[in-house]
């Protein structure tokens, strides 16, 4: 894959990651308006994150990982890809449907592994109840993954990018339904607003399998015209599948040394009233640039990887990965500056309405500053992780995964005491960049195509030059435009205004000074 065709993959991905990531805006918008910070929010949340974390852990941690770099090599060598993919699929589906059936009996242990402060209060029952219904989307979500692999693999990207477009579709749709259904609406609190509530969590809640089954159907119908339809049958433990396993080993223990992680801050978070979901809705906030542009690098970057290791293309390979190194940080670290300097009218603006107050505003506002730090390390994970990947190396990230574990639970669980619920996040920040350096140092011996060249660094210190030059912008556009911030539905425009203000601002000074050319964006996007 030349660079040109590398880019132009990752806008693929990239838009129509933007797209669902606009789309998960509007579905989180209405969840913090219809259900706030509340108890039913926070039972919603955590059982939607049961099924994700399982998600990250078998299907888009160890398991593609592992999968898609063996996956390319039999398309590469047309080594029997079909049969490999098809032994996959059935082998998957065996082993997650064994799974979801004990998730759902043990329901109430995962919980309190989740969120252990929840015990005791009414929060505890809802999310098992809520879990228990979303969590089969671990299934369709998992296969919906293998076979995005399959089509990643062979250069096919739209299908796989905007399947979780249509998830959010579906969560707002129920949304929708049910604001009609039963008469809702973010006016001052009633007398029955609890119960308006609940009955909206219940129809929020189903809309996670739905939109698990018709993401499943829409990478399956795409497999199939690409070459590779799956077809049910008798799963059978194939050499490949033996090898398969044992590569995908030590990225699953790595995989669930992440997910700890997650677990960590989760726990801090259950003991604090309100702090699962400011921290959720922060999250959000800055996985939209980690999502549009770190996902889809590592998307494009680990078959092409892959690819050229394969051919020995070692200059080849140094240039797809720093490419992707330096696009990704050239989107990324103004989107930090911009999270560190803006998050009070960002969060404001789009949160701040029905049941979501102004105390969960600065909460919130908190969090995503503390992440916006974090950014930058999020997104380098995903272009230095492949490294390892490519070469089916999967020890190495679950050593490095295994340190930042320790790390994380030192600094969350340690520092809550004093200042509380932040606490979470701080330890997420500061174990991302944490594992930036192992996984940078653990790759100095793989050889020229794991190295930065001259153009990478060249271009980083004029990126970061030019995204604190926007950071300034922004913060005086912030003062000149702050009484259009309490003007009602002008504050709509003010962040508009502020958000172009920084994109101009950016890209303009970078021109300027040499931090990238815009004509590069612009080629790839017409690709």
């Amino acid at each position: 894959m030349k660079p040109i065709r590398l880019m132009a993959g990752f806008f693929t991905v990239g838009i129509w990651t933007l797209l669902s990531r606009l789309m998960g805006f509007v579905r989180d918008i209405m969840i913090a308006s219809y259900l706030g910070t509340g108890p039913i929010a926070e039972a919603f949340l955590v059982a939607f994150s049961l099924p994700n974390l399982f998600r990250r852990f078998f299907a888009e941690g160890a398991f593609n990982m592992a999968f898609v770099p063996m996956f390319s090599k039999k398309v590469e060598a047309d080594e029997g890809a079909l049969k490999f993919a098809q032994d996959a699929f059935l082998g998957m589906t065996l082993i997650l449907s064994a799974f979801t059936v004990i998730g759902v009996i043990l329901m109430p242990l995962l919980v309190t592994a989740m969120a252990s402060g929840f015990i005791g209060d009414s929060r505890f029952d809802l999310a098992v109840y809520y879990g228990r219904i979303a969590f089969p989307y671990i299934l369709f979500i998992s296969l919906s993954a293998l076979l995005s692999g399959v089509l990643n693999a062979t250069g096919r990207f739209m299908a796989a990018a905007a399947a979780p477009v249509f998830l959010n579709v579906i969560f707002i749709g129920f949304m929708l339904i049910a604001a009609l259904v039963w008469g809702y609406s973010d006016a001052a609190p009633s007398s029955d607003e609890n119960d308006l509530r609940l009955h909206f969590g219940n129809w929020l809640v189903y809309a996670v399998p739905v939109g698990g089954i018709v993401q499943l159907a829409i990478v399956w119908v795409a497999a199939r015209r690409a070459g590779f339809p799956m077809r049910m049958g008798r799963p059978k433990l194939t050499p490949d599948l033996k090898r398969l396993a044992l590569i995908a080993a030590p990225a699953a223990l790595a995989g669930g040394v992440v997910q700890i992680n997650l677990l960590v801050g989760r726990q801090v978070a259950s003991y604090f009233d309100g702090a699962v979901a400011w921290l959720n809705y922060a999250d959000r906030l800055y996985q939209l640039p980690l999502g549009v542009v770190g996902i889809a690098i590592g998307v494009v970057l680990l078959p092409d990887l892959s690819r050229r290791l394969r051919a020995d293309d070692v200059a080849g390979g140094q240039d797809a990965f720093n490419r992707a190194s330096e696009l990704s940080l050239a989107l990324t670290i103004p989107a930090a500056i911009a999270l560190v300097v803006i998050p009070i009218p960002l969060v404001s603006v789009l949160f701040e309405r029905g049941a979501f107050s102004e105390a969960d505003t600065m909460a919130t506002a908190l969090a995503v500053t503390v992440y916006g730090l974090g950014l930058p390390a999020f997104v380098l994970q995903k272009t230095l992780q492949p490294l390892y990947f490519a070469r089916e190396d999967t020890k190495r990230p679950f050593y490095f995964a295994l340190a930042a574990m320790v790390l994380n639970f030192a600094l969350a669980v340690g520092l809550s005491p004093a200042i509380g619920f932040i606490a979470a996040a701080i330890g997420t920040t500061l174990t991302g960049w944490a594992m930036v350096l192992m996984l940078w140092l653990g790759a100095r011996n793989m050889g020229e195509a794991a190295r930065f060249d001259g153009r990478f660094r060249k271009r980083l210190t004029r990126i970061i030059l030019a995204s604190l030059g926007m950071g300034g912008v922004l913060f005086l556009a912030e003062i000149l435009l702050s009484p259009l911030f309490g003007a009602g539905s002008l504050r709509y425009l003010a962040l508009a205004v502020l958000i172009a203000v920084g994109i101009v601002s950016y890209f303009g000074i970078g021109q300027l000074i040499g931090a990238f050319k815009l004509g590069e964006f612009k080629r790839a996007m017409r690709r």
